[in-house]
């Protein structure tokens, strides 16, 4: 009996245990997420895109991404500031004149300016 009620708390733990490790992962991997992801926030934000656009806003985010992954982390700050403006303004171009209203909305909510400047 003992060795049952043993068992079944270190059984418990363990999930416990497991659970804590999946939850740090996916707080460390929030960030800007996946290309895929970014794109899903910007359609809940500025309406349906079609595909062309999902096509090329994948190929910019990811861009962003080997590009901020090639900048040393002291210079990431300064530098990675820079290359967000530059990601927003090339994903503004690829929107709709509607969208790019809708988008900008959003993106002041990151505290960026309109237009992607």
């Amino acid at each position: 009996m003992k060795l049952r009620h043993l068992l079944t708390c270190s059984v418990a733990f363990a999930l416990v245990g497991t659970s804590a490790v999946v939850q740090a992962q996916e707080k460390k991997g929030r960030g800007m997420g996946t290309p895929e992801q970014q794109i899903e926030r910007i359609e809940q934000a500025v309406g349906s895109l079609s595909a062309e656009q999902k096509t090329k806003l994948k190929e910019i985010y990811a861009k962003m991404s080997e590009k901020m992954q090639a900048i040393p982390q002291d210079e990431r700050r300064e530098k990675g500031m820079e290359l967000m403006r530059s990601t927003r303004a090339e994903v503004r171009a690829v929107l709709t004149a509607e969208q790019q209203k809708k988008y900008d909305e959003m993106a002041q909510g990151w505290g960026g300016k309109k237009k992607g400047n």
